[in-house]
């Protein structure tokens, strides 16, 4: 079948009528296929739409993930009738998606905005803490019981060692004895690195309704004046804790170089930008926080820094089965970054609490 005719059966599945213009390839994340599609609206002017084709490989139960996806943006946008809100299409039959024996695919309204894949403007870092604090706060009332874990134990720390404790014991690609200094260092810090589990498993920290991949490229923002408009890329919206959020973002945005840099000795944390996201999150969300959560805050971008280099490294020690590669040694590279972060962090370690302490005061 033409793509083109695809692309209209799909739409009309999801209920769309109006006069079909064509569809775009848009080059947005790494896991989905994604596409806007243009209409025409019956009085001449045009309408957009995005639709993806979902990576049920990355993504084992599809439709959990769309069950959540459609919960949390429902309660949203009850919450603000009348603004602007993520919204998926719905089929006749209230599926917020379409199978058709070899894809699946959803619908979710076009905004128009800008993203930022690196950012240099406090003011964006700034708008982005504030757009994923404002996320969370608008769940603040959802009963987490009511998600599917799309993705067991994901931010479990423990488990996440355990799977790389496995891969040196298995060496399968023959890599281990190439990788005995970064294997040395993530074990010595395994404990520290565990502890936002080990305090949410004793039930120390409370689970919440949780995005799990805060990067700042997964907010919109007005492209006049780079306000945040909303929050994207729902794929891993689950049970979990309000410092994986933070601390993912963090990791993310204030490293000084990107995640996989060749040259991991430049990487490390910009305080500036750690201050900018802070003052945004906690703007929003240090009047809701539990004192627990706010003292383990900074140690949450240590704790996610190292878990993500354990991933890689893991990885990279099974023959990369898991993460897109550009090159043999991209994992390995990826992994002395974040290794590189991790130990700045700790370095930094009584300042960034300090932040976090004066952001939340000034906040509440």
């Amino acid at each position: 079948m033409d793509f083109n005719q695809k692309m209209l059966e799909v739409c009309r599945l999801f209920r769309i009528e109006y006069e079909y213009l064509g569809y775009e390839t848009i080059q947005m994340g790494n896991v989905n296929r994604t596409y806007k599609v243009n209409f025409l609206l019956p009085e001449g002017k045009p309408k957009s739409f995005l639709v993806q084709n979902v990576n049920t490989y990355a993504f084992r139960n599809p439709v959990g993930l769309m069950e959540n996806i459609d919960k949390v943006t429902e309660h949203i946008r009850r919450k603000k009738p009348g603004q602007l809100a993520l919204h998926f299409h719905h089929t006749a039959d209230r599926k917020t998606y379409v199978e058709d024996g070899e894809n699946f695919w959803r619908m979710t309204n076009y905004v128009p905005s800008v993203t930022f894949n690196t950012v240099t403007d406090l003011d964006v870092v700034r708008n982005a803490g504030k757009a994923f604090g404002e996320f969370q706060m608008d769940l603040a009332d959802f009963d987490i019981g009511e998600l599917t874990e799309t993705i067991p134990g994901f931010h479990n720390t423990r488990n996440r060692y355990e799977k790389l404790r496995q891969a040196i014991r298995e060496d399968r690609a023959g890599r281990a004895s190439q990788v005995q200094e970064e294997i040395a260092y993530l074990l010595s810090v395994q404990d520290m690195a565990c502890r936002l589990t080990e305090l949410q498993l004793a039930g120390e920290l409370p689970l919440r309704v949780t995005h799990n991949d805060t990067k700042i490229n997964n907010v919109l923002f007005d492209p006049r004046d780079n306000a945040p408009m909303i929050v994207i890329d729902l794929d891993t919206v689950m049970p979990g804790l309000m410092g994986h959020d933070f601390g993912d973002a963090i990791r993310f945005a204030a490293n000084f170089v990107e995640e996989d840099c060749p040259g991991c000795e430049k990487a490390g944390l910009d305080l500036r930008v750690f201050r900018a996201f802070a003052e945004g999150f906690l703007e929003k969300t240090a009047r809701a926080m539990t004192e627990k959560e706010l003292q383990t805050l900074a140690l949450s971008s240590f704790a996610l820094t190292a878990e993500l280099a354990t991933r890689f490294l893991a990885d990279y020690l099974d023959g990369d089965l898991y993460f897109k590669i550009n090159a043999p040694d991209h994992n390995l590279v990826r992994a002395r970054c974040q290794i590189a972060l991790a130990k700045d962090m700790l370095r930094k370690m009584p300042e960034m609490e300090q932040v976090v302490l004066a952001c939340a005061a000034a906040a509440k």
